[in-house]
């Protein structure tokens, strides 16, 4: 949108805080080169164009706004004389991408002072090498600082991602290695007794009931019931009585295993009337030979079924074998992101999952996502650590409007209202020297919004803080244009 040009007083350029230091020389410099244009109640420009102009408000209104996704956020509205927004990069040339990074309109006759972008690059180079040569380098130092740190900080978040998982696999592993070392042992008793029944004094009949109370047995120990640590214990003693009765030597060895495998004194009898008081002892031996080696194999087929489980979490974690950009599941990723940092939330942080399972599935980097929800697990376990290690963090997911809302709430100390303003800018850490980077919130909220068109916030009370992720439900058009907060002197 184009003003109406009118005349340009040096005079009143002069007299912004802009320009107030400039001489008479340089003030009708900007007035020939630059113009006066008055601006209807309208929009002015567009995010996302090729950035023309450095705009610098003399009198009226203006607004500025970011684009979120579907939604035009505003993010400014002044009357003050001489803000200024624009091109005001542009003494940097192409080596920055040059276009408007928000939307500016105005609400009522507003004039500018319009100075073009090649012209405004011209005299800051001319006038002020100085500060060119330091803006440059703060510019470009930031972005390099900020990019080499950054990659620090996903080297240490997979540095801690790796020890969680090496522990994770651990156990099952361990796990498994032991029973398969006891399995072995059992079979090998077995194979003696076996040896023994043989030689004994057991008919055809008998060995035929006996592997026929084996077989029932086997299944049964697959279809055990969950007991608690009291009904277990009865039930031991009942079983230890019987066995004592019923002269079956060292019953009390017996009875924990049968408990576990799901058998009861019931069970017992029947099989004491199946093969007779004379070999039951025998018997109930070779039967518990039989229920050992099948918890062993239980034991073993959960400890391997748990290493493949993490090594799937891994898997989806890092979406190393899928396209970048897919339809994803945000429950898949969530629990894969909360398994491998199983390890850092611990026994004392109670993790609640309040997932809404009738969302859809959602186009999205799903890689990147899992950063999201590190960063942000992470800080909220690390919050939470400041209140002696105990909380609960709570993921949740829902439908918000037509956007997917996935919430990380924990009860920490919660963001003091003086900084939560700052906590998504780059290298803004409350954390101690060397323990933070300041990278991590700033590096979210651009996956979140750069990338994936959403929305991130921050909502916090003592006890209750929430950060909202908010993502579109459809691919969003867009370029993927980098964005960020706008600096309040920008306006």
């Amino acid at each position: 949108m184009s003003g109406r040009v009118m005349p340009c007083s040096p005079r009143e350029i002069g007299s912004l805080f802009l320009f107030e230091k400039l001489s008479a020389e340089q003030l009708g410099r900007l007035c020939s080169d630059g113009r006066v244009e008055r601006f209807e109640p309208g929009p002015v420009y567009t995010e996302g164009d090729p950035a023309t102009c450095f705009f610098v408000m003399l009198e009226g209104t203006v607004v500025l706004s970011r684009r979120v996704g579907d939604d035009d956020v505003e993010v400014a509205r002044t009357s003050q004389r001489g803000v200024y927004t624009g091109a005001m990069q542009a003494y940097i040339g192409d080596r920055v991408r040059q276009v408007y990074t928000n939307s500016m309109r105005v609400t009522e006759p507003t004039r500018f002072f319009v100075l073009p972008a090649d012209t405004f690059a011209s005299i800051m180079q001319q006038w002020f090498p100085m500060a060119v040569h330091l803006l440059e380098g703060l510019f470009f130092g930031s972005k390099n600082t900020q990019a080499a740190i950054g990659q620090r900080e996903r080297l240490l978040a997979l540095g801690s991602l790796s020890a969680g998982l090496t522990h994770e696999l651990n156990n099952p592993a361990a796990a498994a290695v032991r029973a398969t070392a006891t399995l072995r042992e059992r079979v090998a008793k077995m194979r003696h007794k076996l040896a023994v029944i043989a030689e004994g004094p057991f008919t055809r009949e008998q060995l035929a009931d006996l592997i026929d109370i084996q077989e029932r047995t086997a299944e049964r120990v697959s279809k055990a019931p969950a007991l608690s640590p009291l009904e277990a214990s009865d039930r031991e003693d009942a079983l230890t009585d019987w066995l004592d009765d019923h002269g079956v030597g060292n019953g009390w060895q017996l009875a924990p295993a049968f408990v576990q495998a799901g058998l009861d004194v019931d069970w017992l009898e029947q099989v004491a009337a199946a093969v007779g008081e004379d070999i039951l002892p025998g018997a109930v031996g070779w039967l518990n030979y039989t229920v050992e080696t099948e918890l062993l194999m239980d034991e073993i087929a959960d400890s391997t079924t748990r290493v493949s489980r993490l090594v799937d979490a891994a898997k989806q974690y890092s979406q190393l074998d899928r396209a970048p950009y897919q339809v994803a599941d945000v429950h898949e990723l969530l629990d894969s992101t909360l398994l491998m940092l199983s390890g850092k939330t611990g026994p004392r942080i109670k993790v609640v999952k309040e997932y809404d399972r009738t969302l859809p599935r959602i186009p999205a980097y799903p890689a990147e996502l899992n950063q999201v929800w590190t960063n942000l697990i992470d800080n909220a376990v690390s919050a939470m650590d400041g209140t002696g290690g105990e909380g609960t963090l709570t993921v949740r997911t829902a439908l918000h409007g037509e956007r997917l809302l996935v919430e990380f709430r924990d009860t920490g100390p919660g963001v003091p209202p003086e900084i939560r303003g700052r906590i998504f800018d780059p290298f803004f850490t409350t954390k101690p020297v060397g323990q933070g980077t300041g990278l991590g919130l700033d590096i979210s909220w651009r996956i979140v919004v750069n990338k994936h068109h959403g929305s991130l916030a921050v909502e916090s009370v003592p006890g209750d803080t929430r950060f909202k992720v908010l993502l579109p439900l459809t691919a969003t058009d867009g370029d993927g244009t980098a964005l960020g907060p706008i600096p309040e002197e920008t306006v």
